[in-house]
């Protein structure tokens, strides 16, 4: 499993795409899953994940949906249409982002351009 410090900035990108690649998912949903892909590498605690959802919310990236599973209530999260264009813009600046650590940290002769 990764510690919590290395994984604790991709937690929000992590959650959004999943859910972005759903129909809509609910907490611990999100959380199997993560675990399920990652093969356990990433564990997201509640304390971690609520808050991010909550952020979300409130930032109009994700929308709820409650649905009454019995007497309990099941809080459904999906993205809005400004948070699939989130989902776009955070995948790509993640992929160039592990792009550069790779550079960094795989390629000993790596010549670093930070003109851009």
């Amino acid at each position: 499993m990764y510690s919590k410090e290395l994984t604790k900035g991709t937690l929000q990108p992590i959650i959004l795409k999943l859910i972005s690649e759903s129909e809509r998912m609910y907490g611990y949903e999100i959380t199997q899953k993560v675990k399920e892909i990652t093969r356990g590498k990433i564990d997201i605690s509640e304390g971690a994940l609520y808050p991010i959802l909550h952020r979300m919310e409130a930032e109009k990236i994700l929308d709820t949906e409650k649905v009454f599973i019995g007497k309990r209530v099941r809080k459904y999260y999906k993205v809005t249409d400004s948070g699939k264009k989130a989902a776009i813009k955070v995948t790509a600046e993640l992929n160039d982002f592990i792009e550069t650590l790779s550079v960094i940290f795989n390629d000993k002769k790596a010549v670093y351009d930070f003109n851009g």
